[in-house]
């Protein structure tokens, strides 16, 4: 991934992301407002943070990408595969849809969602002039929430599989992802023969891979062109916040995605 700087602002972006047609940004946890273990640039109200700190420094994001702030679509997380489709930008004022995944083919609209551990799932349909953006944690990844934005890029656009591009976000990865014994008996149930890669033996504990979850979810959907960033968040704590790696103590990076 490639690392981009406005003034205080740090952004990570996709380099088959650099498509005419697109802003995407995937921030990293400096520049904002915020203090204590929500430093500095917080964007969620849900872990203690006031919502005039996560305003502004949701405002600081936008604007480093040369968004308008109002123009977010986003959405209260509930670790699902529902699919939300933003039509306009979300009144504020209104409770946000209770989903994790959005999608939108409005040029008037930043699809907006926040994280801190779990897998930000980008997609692009440059033919169709499409985009989804995707929650996933280990139950988004076992309920495939990727795939599922797939099939409502193809049903409410029409963007066939093939056409899409893909980018697998910053998210704890391999090395940090321990799971306990009934995780991995789903895992094997959800992906079947294909689970000996996803379960790695990490000295004598078994590890998720998230990332190849959700790339093996996008592959079996038709998508052929996926770019795994390969940041770990619990690695990086200077530059992510990590649910994880901060044992819960942290807040949440956002990423965003917008047709111009």
């Amino acid at each position: 991934m490639r690392v981009r700087q406005a003034g205080a602002i740090r952004y990570y972006q996709f380099e088959s992301f650099d498509q005419p047609h697109l802003t995407h940004a995937i921030f990293a946890r400096h520049g904002g407002v915020s203090a204590g273990p929500w430093a500095s640039l917080n964007m969620s109200i849900s872990v203690g943070d006031s919502r005039e700190n996560v305003r502004e420094n949701r405002e600081r994001a936008f604007r480093a990408v040369g968004l308008p702030p109002d123009s977010v679509a986003d959405l209260w997380l509930v670790h699902s595969a529902d699919v939300v489709a933003a039509e306009a930008p979300r009144d504020l004022n209104a409770d946000a849809a209770r989903a994790d995944v959005i999608i939108t083919d409005r040029p008037d609209v930043t699809l907006f969602l926040r994280f801190a551990d779990c897998v930000p799932v980008l997609l692009y349909d440059p033919v169709r002039r499409a985009a989804g953006l995707v929650h996933a944690g280990w139950r988004g990844s076992l309920l495939k929430a990727a795939a599922a934005a797939v099939r409502a890029l193809a049903e409410r656009y029409g963007s066939r599989p093939q056409d899409l591009i893909a980018g697998i976000g910053p998210s704890i990865g391999p090395c940090h992802y321990e799971v306990g014994p009934e995780v991995a008996a789903q895992t094997r149930a959800v992906f079947d023969g294909r689970a000996a890669g996803l379960l790695l033996d990490v000295g004598g504990r078994t590890h998720l891979d998230l990332w190849a979850a959700n790339a093996e979810a996008l592959r079996a959907a038709g998508v052929g062109q996926i770019e795994i960033g390969g940041v770990c968040t619990a690695c990086r704590t200077d530059d992510f916040f990590s649910h994880r790696g901060e044992r819960g103590q942290t807040g949440r990076f956002g990423a965003l995605l917008a047709l111009r």
